[in-house]
């Protein structure tokens, strides 16, 4: 690895602006940024076994049981018209 310059007005950080939507098309957000994040987490808050669910990782069981075949399946129909995997 070797380290180079950093280039002229490469970024330090990235920072979003709706700015140019607003002007060109006039949308505008139906909430504000603050309001949206706090119902965000109150939402959060309120569906906790929600939450639960879907960080355990036992949705990935119905992928398994549903998704793993496919590549099996998928090799097969390309072993039989003899193409790369």
């Amino acid at each position: 690895m070797t380290r180079v310059q950093d280039r002229p007005g490469h970024d330090r950080r990235y920072a979003l602006s709706s700015a140019k939507l607003t002007a060109e098309t006039g949308w505008r957000p139906l909430v504000e940024f603050d309001d949206g994040l706090a119902m965000t987490v109150r939402w959060y808050r309120e569906h906790q076994p929600w939450c639960e669910r879907v960080t355990s990782g036992a949705y990935r069981e119905y992928y398994d049981r549903n998704y793993d075949h496919r590549i099996d399946a998928l090799r097969s129909v390309r072993a039989t018209a003899a193409l790369p995997l």
